[in-house]
Formats: structure tokens, C-alpha cells, sequence
């Protein structure tokens, strides 16, 4: 048995305007260092065995005070980065809505079959980023590990990993806060849901529609 703790990365710059931040390399704002600040005090105290994150820029510098907390080096693997949005790349809804208003339905109606043009394949990267949990789970038998990520790759895999159609992430698990924690346990490849999106004590969470 193994418990994975997992977080989306601190606020970014693309936050206010609620644009879509997929593999592009967006960076935190003063309030997401505070929060990656606040997440490296929770594991000072939690004592996780590891730090996993993504190799985007957002997902690293989350995760570095909590690696430091506990005296290691963060683990990072590409396979827990996020989707790639395609032309949704760094647009709003309202952008999207003028740039292809079609495709925008498609993907409100199913955002898998429908997913944004040009984007990544949400079952794919549901694959990829659960085949990367269940290796993390095997590196650590018995261990607690905090794995630092992004929002939709979040969701996609809990989903999967519960079960759960992947065309219902948007509407099962509308929001993730930033730094918040969602616990999951993983058995023999089966998973059970022990914590979800609770905020970090002192932290200001702000929500994403994405």
C-alpha cells in the first residue's frame, strides 16, 4: 500500500484572466511561492518519503520547498506535466469562443471525444499520468509520497483510477485549489479516495473553471 498526496502547482500569472495552461511554461505568481511556501511547511511536518512533480517550471518550484523540507531532491518525471491544449493554449473561454466556436461545443458537450484542437488526447495522458503513478507507488512501498502536478492531468487520472468516466472530470471534480491536497491510496492497483482538495491551513486557495 502506498499514499500518494496530490497537488497543483502554486498560482500563475495566467490565474486572473483564467487562461488555459497546458504544456506552456507560465510562471508563478508572488502568491503561488507563498503557497509552495505553505505546502513546504506541511511537509516539514508531514515528513513525506518523496517529492515527485512535473517538469514544467510551475510544477518544479512547488515542489522544491518540500523536497528541501525533507532533505532531498525532487523526482521529476514529464509524464505527470500537463495536457497540451492545443490552439486553446493560453486563450480564455471568451478567445476561444470567438476563435473556434464549434470545436468550443464539441468540447463543452464531451471534453474528451470533444477535447480542444490540437490538444493532447485526454485518455492518453490519463494513461500516461496513472502509469507514472502506479511506478511511484512501486518506488515506495508503504511510503507516503507528495506528487506535484496540474489540474486537468489531476483530475483525468482520479478519475481513471476511481473509475469513474473521463468525460465526467470537468463535472465530478469541477475545481482543484492550488497547493490544496487530495490523498489517494493505492493497493494492488486498485485505489481508494482518503482526501480531496483540502486547502494548506493559512493558505488563500483561489479556483479555476478550467
Amino acid at each position: 500500500m502506498t499514499r500518494l498526496v496530490l497537488v497543483r502547482h502554486g498560482e500563475t500569472e495566467w490565474h486572473a484572466e483564467n487562461r488555459y495552461a497546458g504544456i506552456s511554461d507560465v510562471a508563478l505568481t508572488r502568491r503561488g511561492l507563498e503557497q509552495a511556501r505553505l505546502l513546504g511547511a506541511w511537509a516539514e511536518a508531514a515528513r513525506p518519503d518523496a517529492v515527485w512533480c512535473s517538469d514544467l517550471g510551475r510544477a518544479r518550484l512547488t515542489a522544491e520547498p518540500s523536497a528541501k523540507a525533507i532533505g532531498a531532491d525532487p523526482v521529476v518525471d514529464a509524464r505527470l506535466r500537463e495536457l497540451h491544449f492545443g490552439r486553446g493554449e493560453g486563450l480564455t473561454r471568451d478567445e476561444m469562443e470567438r476563435a473556434f466556436p464549434d470545436a468550443l461545443r464539441a468540447f463543452r458537450a464531451d471534453p474528451v471525444a470533444g477535447h480542444l484542437p490540437g490538444g493532447e488526447d485526454p485518455a492518453a495522458a490519463a494513461r500516461r499520468f496513472t502509469a507514472c503513478l502506479h511506478d511511484i507507488a512501486g518506488r515506495h512501498p508503504g511510503g507516503r509520497v507528495l506528487v506535484v502536478a496540474h489540474s486537468t492531468a489531476l483530475r483525468l487520472a482520479l478519475c481513471r483510477l476511481l473509475g469513474l468516466p473521463l468525460k465526467d472530470y470537468r463535472r465530478r471534480f469541477p475545481s482543484l485549489g492550488n497547493c490544496a491536497l487530495t490523498e489517494i491510496r493505492l493497493r494492488d492497483g486498485d485505489a481508494a479516495l482518503l482526501e480531496f482538495n483540502t486547502a494548506i491551513e493559512g493558505s488563500l486557495v483561489p479556483w479555476s473553471l478550467q
